[in-house]
């Protein structure tokens, strides 16, 4: 199940706007900002019909 999510970069601080994979639970994976292109942490935690995405800089 896709879902989209808006997230502010930790390194620019512009708002990005990004999907997220659900069915997958719980994960933690990298993407590069599409703004200034630097490394992007991002812990998705799911449970039921909620979930929460967190972001943080690459040596957060």
């Amino acid at each position: 199940m896709l879902e989209t999510a808006n997230y502010d970069c930790p390194y620019c601080g512009e708002e990005i706007e990004t999907t997220v994979d659900l069915s997958g639970g719980d994960q933690e994976y990298f993407e590069d900002c599409q703004v200034c292109c630097k490394p992007v942490r991002f812990l998705l935690q799911v449970h039921g019909e909620e979930w929460m995405l967190d972001v943080f800089g690459e040596n957060d």
